[in-house]
């Protein structure tokens, strides 16, 4: 494994038997996290970098074609970060308006 100031790579094998990937994942990023310093200064490219990253999140389900808008994916954190005043609602715009090819999907 190894640990870098943004992400981390890791080779591992679960136990024989534990297929439950996603748990053991979680349970490493948790662990990881708690044992981290607190008050860890965040330079502004890393700051932007989440920022970037988060947009691209909320962003796929109009790329995919699954909504015109973000704001009509109801399965989103967007929209608890629009009640936190981070994003408007209408952040991004509506695709069809924007000449994109929108097919809706399930």
């Amino acid at each position: 494994m190894v640990v870098l100031p943004d992400h981390l790579h890791a080779v591992w094998t679960l136990p024989e038997g534990d297929a439950d990937f996603a748990r053991r994942w979680r349970l490493i990023k948790s662990a990881f996290s708690r044992s981290l310093a607190t008050g860890e200064r965040v330079s502004d490219s890393r700051a932007a970098k989440s920022a970037r990253h988060i947009d691209y999140i909320h962003i796929n389900p109009v790329k995919h074609g699954f909504v015109p808008r973000v704001k009509d994916r109801p399965y989103s954190s967007f929209h608890r970060m629009v009640k936190l005043g981070v994003y408007p609602e209408d952040w991004a715009g509506d695709v069809r308006d924007q000449g994109g090819d929108f097919g809706e999907r399930p």
